[in-house]
């Protein structure tokens, strides 16, 4: 039992390990004298692709203004870009909004739907408006994207160019974060994108096999389009894995810069990750396939995805077994008392969302604690999202997450 119980623990503590650390040194010692596509349009190339900027908005009237402009102000050929909202039933002034923006700019359709649909309903019905239109599908791209998530002038050109290599399926934008605060989760959250950007890049990289664009913006070839399942709270996942299933490359375009609010609120983030979880496993359950071609996405997958949606698991099992180590006298031959210390080490950081709730009460913020407090706050959304996901998710509508905006 001794021997099995320490298997389960240094097994666990390696899995977690790897897939938080390890992995990504290994993404980077592989990326070693490796350069990206150099297979690309010119930016005044007549060859450039048809541009279909897609997405849907639920009473967004803060922000879609804002949003609009970003992308009329692009440098991309105009008469190669056309924009599709949809309003998911909004209550507010979002459809005012567009509806005036609509009057301006031609290239602008807008859709305002009855009820709430969810997201990838919605993305479903504005990609059937557009292929009703006769387009030319292998000469179009798809650019999905959220209502709060800002272009700049170059960012459907550093998106689209990369569609003259036939072997890539899909880009994803970078995702530049601003609104972090002081007494919240947001530098953590920063943090963690801006970590996530770069494992994304490497994964694209090396093998072309970007594990999931974010969807705040991503673009796809129109002839990789597949129709989302409507209940799935994750499309921008499904959409990946579906362009990385039919053998094209999916990578990230870091000169595609995007801006993106971010969020501070624990909770507010913790219902956000709790979704997510919910859909990624949605997508577990649609891929689980892609783990078993043990090749470049099966390793990515692995390492990056679904390790990590268990880490909980892996969390009690470290407990556990460590708690039988030290209860047991186990030893280890270089450091006798390493199961007393691991495990008084997992009590420790196990309290540290308390113990920074605490401070924080007290105004008392200090970084390093609350990335701590950050990792096992996530964790447990994963396990809350495990719970969603089992019990069956009905529709992928949503609530726009608090925005750190005035």
């Amino acid at each position: 039992m001794i021997t099995t119980a320490a298997v389960v623990f240094w097994g666990s503590v390696l899995l977690v390990a790897h897939s938080y650390v390890l992995y990504p040194l290994l993404l980077k010692l592989f990326s070693i004298g490796k350069k990206g596509n150099s297979n690309v349009y010119a930016v005044d190339d007549v060859s450039l692709p048809q541009v279909y900027v897609v997405f849907a908005a639920y009473n967004e009237e803060k922000v879609i203004a804002e949003k609009l402009e970003s992308i009329f102000r692009t440098s991309y050929p105009m008469e190669k870009l056309k924009v599709y909202v949809g309003s998911d039933n909004s209550t507010d002034r979002t459809n005012e909004i567009i509806e005036q923006f609509a009057a301006q700019h031609p290239q602008l359709h807008f859709f305002s739907f009855e009820g709430r649909n969810g997201k990838a309903t919605v993305l479903n019905k504005l990609v059937s408006e557009i292929e009703s239109t006769g387009i030319d599908k292998d000469n179009t791209v798809y650019v999905f994207t959220d209502a709060n998530v800002m272009f700049t002038t170059d960012t459907l050109y550093e998106l689209a160019k990369h569609f003259k290599n036939e072997t890539i399926g899909q880009i994803g934008a970078n995702i530049l974060n601003r609104g972090q605060q002081r007494d919240g989760i947001s530098h953590q959250e920063t943090a963690y994108i801006q970590r996530e950007n770069h494992i994304k890049y490497l994964e694209g990289l090396n093998w072309g096999s970007m594990m999931g664009a974010f969807g705040a913006c991503h673009a796809m070839r129109a002839n990789m389009w597949t129709v989302i399942p409507s209940n799935y709270l994750m499309e921008d996942f499904y959409l990946s894995m579906h362009v990385l299933s039919q053998n094209k490359k999916a990578i990230k375009e870091l000169k595609a810069v995007c801006y993106e609010d971010v969020s501070n609120e624990v909770q507010e983030e913790f219902k956000r990750k709790t979704r997510i979880q919910a859909g990624n496993f949605q997508n577990l359950s649609s891929y689980w396939k892609l783990l078993f071609r043990f090749n470049a996405v099966s390793f990515c997958f692995l390492s990056h995805k679904v390790l990590r949606w268990l880490g909980p698991l892996f969390i009690v099992l470290a407990y556990v077994s460590n708690l039988l180590l030290w209860v047991s006298g186990a030893q280890f031959p270089v450091v006798p008392n390493i199961y007393k210390i691991t495990f008084l080490l997992q009590n420790i950081l196990l309290l540290t969302p308390l113990i920074d709730r605490f401070l924080q009460s007290n105004n008392v913020h200090l970084k390093l604690l609350r990335f701590v407090a950050y990792f096992y706050w996530m964790n447990l959304a994963l396990v809350k999202g495990l719970g969603m996901y089992v019990k069956g998710v009905k529709t992928s509508a949503w609530s726009p997450t608090k925005r750190n905006i005035n």
